[in-house]
C-alpha cells in the first residue's frame, strides 16, 4: 500500500504538488472564513436538563441577545458625564434592533457607590436575523464608545464572540511568525542545509491549511470554540513537522545507502512511512475518545483535529515524496560516522538504563507519581473573564466591575423554570433559599424564578445551589438551566462517559499497537508508561493554573480551578502525541531485532537510530505549543503547558530511561502474542519496510 503510494507521488511529482497547491489556496482563502464564526459558549451539552429547559424558555419567550456597557470617570453623576450617558441612551433606543435601555441612573444597582463607574445594559429585540443582530450590535457599541469619559469598555453577547473571534486570530498569526523562523532555524542546525530545512516547513503550512479548512467545514454544522483555533493550528503545525522530521532523516540515511533519489524515497515511504501511518492512526484514535462525550464542543474538537491529523498524515506521505523526488537530489545524505558514534548518547541511556532497569524504574515511577498527586483535588470550572488577557475589552470590562461594584455584581442566576403543575408549596420552598429572588411570568402559566447566586457564577455556592433546587422539586415539573446549571450538568456529563471514552481509546490503541509491533505485552507496556508521563503533565498544570504557583512566570493567574476544555483536550492530545515517540522508538527496534535477534541490542540500536528524531520532534513541538501561548487566553495556556510538559516528559524520563528499562527487564517476552494472534498479524499485519542495512551497529553494552 505504501509502496504503491510512493510510486504515485514520485511518478508525477508536479501533479502532486499542484493538487496540495489548490488545497493550500482553499485553506487559507476559504478556511480562514472560520474567525468570524467562532463561539465562545462551550459548556451546553444536549439533552441535558439545562439544556432543555434553555430550549423551552427560549420557545416559549424569545428574547434577544444583550451587550453591556461600563462607563468609567471621577465623576460619573458630574453634569458633563450624565449628559453625554443619557443622550447615548437615547440615541440607543432609537436604534433599529435595539429593545430597551434602561437609564442607569434611574435605575437600582448600574450606578457604583464609589461614584465612578456605571452600568449601561443593552437590550437587543427577539428573532434579529444575522444580519440585523451584527447591525444593531455594531452601531450599538459605536455609540456607546463614543462617550468621552476615562474608561468605556463594552462587551458581552454576540459581541464577546467577535473581539475573542478577532483576538483569535491575531493569536495565531502572531505564533505563527514567532514558531516559524524558530522552527526553520532548528530544523537548519539538525540538518545543516537549506534545503531540507524549508521542507518540513512546507508540510507544516499544509496542516495549518488543513486546520483552518477542517474548522470552516465543521462550522456549517456546529459552532466552534473559539478555543479551537488555537488547538488545531498548534498541533496541525507541529505533528506536520513531527512527520516531516522522521521521514527527512530517514530520506538521508536511505540516500546514504542509495544513490538514487527516487528509489530511496520508495525505501523511506516503505520504512518510515508506515510509521507515520500508525501514528497517525493512533493520534486520530486518540481523539477518537472526544466523540464520547455529547458535548458539542468536545466532539467537534475531537473531529476537526483528528481531520488536521489526517491532513497532516497525507501531506507526509504524498506532499513530501513528491518534493524529495523533485528537490531530494541536493538533499546531502546522513553523514557517515565510525560504528559506535552515530546516537552515542542515547545509546549510553539506554544501555544504562537497561543495566540499572530496576533502580531506573524504582526511581522514574515514584517520582512521576508526585509530579501527578495534584490532579486528585482537580477541579473544572466554566471561568469568567480573568482567563482572557488583560488587553481584551472583555477582561477590562469585567476588571471595572470588580473595581467598582460589589462581588456578585453581573453574575448570571440560577434560572429556574415553574411549569404548569407545580404546587406552590414547592415553589415557595425554592424561593426560600435565596435572597433577592426574581420572578416572571410566562403564556401558558410557566413561571420563572432567577436566584442570584453567592460569589461567582461557577463557584461552590452557585452548583450547590442548583443542586438543592433539584433536590428540593421532588416529583415537580421544575428545570433549572444557567450558566452554574450548565457546569453541574457538564462536571456530570464528564464524570458518566469518560470510562466509556478511556475504553473507546484503550481498545483502539491496544488494536494499532499490536498490529504494528505483534506483541501482546509491549501494548500494555507502552499505555501504562504514558499514562505516567500524562498524570505527570496534567498535574503540573494543576499546580499552576488552579493552585496559583508560579502562574505570574507565564503571565497566568491561579483561578482556582481548570478550565473545562483544558483536562479532556490534554488528555487526548497528549495520548496521542505520546504514542508518536513510541512508534518512532519502537519501529527502530523492531527493525533491529529482526536483523540481530539479540532483544538487548535491538534495545539499544533502536534509541541509538531513533533517539535524535524523537529529541527534536520534541523540542520543535515545545517550540510550537510555547508560540502559541504567548498570546494570554488561560485555557491556551492550561493545554499549551499541557502538552509543553507532557511531550518533553515522554520524550525524555518515559522514552529515554523507563522504555529501556522495561524493555530490557522483559526481554524476549516484550515481543510475546499468544500463537493465533501472531499468526493473524503475520498474515493481516502491515509489514511493508525498506530493506536492513548491511551491517548492524554493535550496541553498547
Amino acid at each position: 500500500m505504501l509502496s504503491t503510494l510512493a510510486r504515485a507521488a514520485t511518478r508525477r511529482p508536479l501533479t502532486v504538488m499542484l493538487l496540495w497547491g489548490v488545497f493550500l489556496l482553499l485553506g487559507f482563502g476559504l478556511g480562514t472564513g472560520v474567525f468570524g464564526k467562532l463561539s465562545d459558549d462551550v459548556p451546553d451539552v444536549p439533552g441535558t436538563e439545562s439544556a432543555v429547559a434553555a430550549e423551552y424558555l427560549d420557545d416559549l419567550d424569545p428574547s434577544g441577545e444583550s451587550i453591556t456597557a461600563v462607563v468609567e470617570a471621577a465623576a460619573v453623576s458630574g453634569p458633563e458625564v450624565r449628559a453625554q450617558v443619557l443622550r447615548a441612551v437615547a440615541d440607543l433606543r432609537d436604534l433599529a434592533g435595539v429593545a430597551a435601555v434602561p437609564d442607569p441612573y434611574a435605575t437600582r444597582g448600574l450606578v457604583a457607590e464609589d461614584g465612578r463607574a456605571l452600568i449601561v445594559p443593552v437590550a437587543l429585540e427577539g428573532g434579529l436575523d444575522d444580519a440585523a443582530e451584527e447591525a444593531a450590535v455594531d452601531a450599538a457599541a459605536g455609540r456607546l464608545h463614543e462617550i468621552d469619559a476615562s474608561g468605556v469598555h463594552v462587551s458581552g453577547g454576540p459581541l464577546l464572540g467577535e473581539q475573542l473571534g478577532e483576538r483569535a486570530q491575531e493569536d495565531v498569526k502572531n505564533a505563527e511568525l514567532i514558531s516559524l523562523p524558530v522552527v526553520l532555524v532548528l530544523l537548519l542546525v539538525v540538518f545543516g542545509g537549506l534545503r531540507a530545512a524549508g521542507l518540513p516547513l512546507l508540510v507544516a503550512v499544509a496542516g495549518i491549511a488543513g486546520a483552518f479548512l477542517a474548522l470552516s467545514a465543521f462550522s456549517q454544522f456546529t459552532d466552534i470554540s473559539v478555543y479551537a483555533i488555537q488547538v488545531t493550528t498548534m498541533l496541525g503545525l507541529g505533528l506536520a513537522v513531527d512527520y516531516a522530521l522522521l521521514m527527512l532523516v530517514r530520506f538521508r540515511e536511505e540516500r546514504r545507502e542509495t544513490p538514487d533519489v527516487v528509489e530511496a524515497v520508495h525505501r523511506t515511504v516503505a520504512a518510515a512511512g508506515r510509521t507515520v501511518l500508525f501514528s497517525g492512526l493512533t493520534v486520530a484514535v486518540s481523539l477518537a475518545g472526544l466523540l464520547v462525550f455529547p458535548s458539542t464542543f468536545l466532539r467537534s474538537m475531537g473531529l476537526a483535529v483528528a481531520a488536521v491529523v489526517v491532513v497532516d498524515m497525507l501531506a507526509a506521505l504524498t506532499l513530501l515524496p513528491a518534493l524529495l523526488a523533485r528537490f531530494g537530489g541536493k538533499i546531502a545524505p546522513a553523514k557517515v560516522r565510525a560504528k559506535g558514534e552515530e546516537g552515542r548518547l542515547f545509546a549510553r541511556l539506554a544501555g544504562f538504563a537497561a543495566r540499572r532497569r530496576v533502580a531506573v524504574l524504582a526511581v522514574a515511577v515514584p517520582a512521576l507519581l508526585v509530579l501527578a498527586l495534584p490532579v486528585t483535588g482537580m477541579r473544572v470550572n466554566i471561568g469568567d473573564a480573568r482567563q482572557l488577557p488583560k488587553s481584551t475589552e472583555a477582561r477590562r470590562l469585567h476588571d471595572a466591575v470588580d473595581a467598582h461594584f460589589p462581588p456578585g455584581t453581573g453574575v448570571s442566576p440560577v434560572t429556574v423554570v415553574l411549569r404548569p403543575g407545580t404546587d406552590a408549596g414547592t415553589a415557595d420552598r425554592i424561593r426560600a433559599l435565596a435572597p433577592g429572588v426574581g420572578s416572571r411570568d410566562l403564556p401558558g402559566g410557566t413561571t420563572v424564578l432567577e436566584l442570584p447566586p453567592a460569589g461567582s457564577v461557577d463557584g461552590r455556592a452557585a452548583t450547590e445551589l442548583v443542586e438543592r433546587v433539584r433536590d428540593i422539586r421532588g416529583d415537580a415539573p421544575v428545570q433549572v438551566t444557567g450558566t452554574a446549571a450548565q457546569l453541574v450538568d457538564f462536571r456530570q456529563m464528564l464524570a458518566d462517559r469518560a470510562p466509556w471514552a478511556a475504553l473507546t481509546v484503550l481498545a483502539g490503541i491496544l488494536v494499532l499497537l499490536f498490529a504494528f509491533t505483534g506483541s501482546v505485552l509491549l501494548p500494555l507496556r507502552t499505555i501504562a508508561t504514558t499514562l505516567l508521563s500524562l498524570g505527570a503533565a496534567l498535574g503540573a498544570v494543576v499546580w499552576v493554573f488552579q493552585d496559583g504557583h508560579l502562574a505570574g512566570l507565564i503571565g497566568a493567574e491561579g483561578l482556582g480551578a481548570l478550565s473545562l476544555t483544558a483536562p479532556p483536550l490534554i488528555i487526548a492530545i497528549a495520548f496521542g502525541l505520546a504514542m508518536d515517540y513510541e512508534l518512532f522508538i519502537l519501529a527502530r527496534m523492531r527493525e533491529a531485532r529482526e536483523r540481530s535477534g539479540d532483544d538487548r541490542e535491538a534495545v539499544v540500536t533502536g534509541l541509538r537510530r531513533s533517539g535524535r528524531v524523537v529529541t527534536c520532534a520534541a523540542l520543535l513541538l515545545a517550540v510550537v505549543f510555547g508560540a502559541f501561548m504567548t498570546g494570554g487566553f488561560s485555557p491556551i495556556l492550561q493545554i499549551g503547558l499541557g502538552l509543553t510538559l507532557a511531550v518533553l516528559i515522554d520524550a525524555t524520563v518515559v522514552r529515554m530511561l523507563l522504555v529501556p528499562a522495561t524493555m530490557a527487564l522483559l526481554g524476549r517476552r516484550a515481543w510475546w502474542a499468544p500463537r493465533p494472534l501472531r499468526r493473524a498479524h503475520e498474515r493481516f499485519g502491515v509489514r511493508e519496510e525498506a530493506a536492513a542495512p548491511a551491517e548492524p551497529e554493535p550496541a553498547h553494552r
